[in-house]
């Protein structure tokens, strides 16, 4: 049986203010990516086809999804205790970028995200995907395998949010080559490194591939292909409207694939269903 004393000594071990790392070994790009994941999940949580009566605390942990799912993920494959775990920094940021989420009025936030936003997270999904990659060889996993962890760390939150909320995970339909991408610059990474490039050269090259990569495919929507479709059947959108229409609010149709039409009076409803919102600052 514990003894008084040894409850004492116990509770004097734990720390709650050590551990914060903000600038170690990639520590500053893992958090950039998880705190960008976060912000994603938190509009995402908020969009009309994800959004499922969530309630505040619900939109957070969504967002803790998003931001640490990929990593936690990565690292227990590793056999590595979750940096998120260890660094009170991940959970804090993420949290932080979760409130931000939530607070973004919605139109504007669903605009948001489907324009500038996308732009955003090309930039940590490459960066996540090297850290995986980097590692997964630091460990002797096989190529293969580091290519399989470096795509798991940049969609695995992607992939727990839509699963919560009942929707078809992104990486299994059309999309703008999504995991594609971080299968590449993970790659990239590992044959740089093998060429004898430094740690920062490698991942240097590795990310500007990558960056360049999904920002074109952005802009010019281009998309994975399909798989042919039973006969019959046709489900999927003629295409994605360019980066360039979403970040000029100029993309009609990106809002009805949202769910989401504009009226005369500038309230925002949900397509199929009879509710509306305010627009809380209007669409346009």
């Amino acid at each position: 049986m514990t003894s008084l004393l040894d409850g004492v000594v116990i509770a004097s071990s734990v720390t709650f203010f050590k551990g914060w790392d903000l600038w170690g070994n990639y520590t500053t790009i893992d958090l950039i990516a998880a705190t960008t994941n976060a912000l994603n999940g938190a509009l995402l949580a908020r969009r009309p086809d994800h959004y499922k009566n969530f309630t505040i605390i619900g939109i957070l942990l969504m967002a803790l999804l998003g931001g640490l799912g990929g990593g936690i993920s990565r690292d227990v494959l590793l056999g590595d205790v979750p940096s998120a775990l260890t660094n009170p920094a991940y959970i804090t940021l993420c949290l932080a970028a979760g409130v931000v989420g939530y607070l973004i009025a919605y139109g504007a936030g669903q605009l948001f995200r489907e324009g500038l936003f996308q732009f955003m997270t090309s930039f940590s999904l490459p960066w996540y995907a090297i850290v995986g990659a980097q590692k997964a060889i630091g460990q002797g996993v096989p190529v293969l395998g580091a290519i399989l962890i470096a795509i798991i760390g940049p969609t695995a939150g992607r992939w727990l949010i839509d699963v919560s909320c009942g929707v078809t995970p992104k990486q299994f339909i059309r999309g703008e080559w999504f995991v594609s991408i971080a299968a590449l610059t993970g790659a990239v990474w590992i044959v740089a490194t093998w060429a004898g490039a430094g740690t920062w050269l490698a991942a240097a090259i590795a990310f500007a591939i990558g960056f360049t990569v999904r920002v074109i495919a952005l802009y010019r929507a281009w998309e994975e292909p399909l798989a042919t479709e039973p006969k019959g059947v046709y489900q999927h959108s003629d295409g994605r409207p360019h980066l360039g229409r979403k970040l000029s609010h100029k993309s009609q149709r990106e809002l009805r694939d949202l769910g989401l039409v504009v009226d005369d009076v500038g309230q925002v409803a949900e397509a199929g269903g009879g509710a509306s919102l305010s627009s809380q600052g209007g669409i346009r």
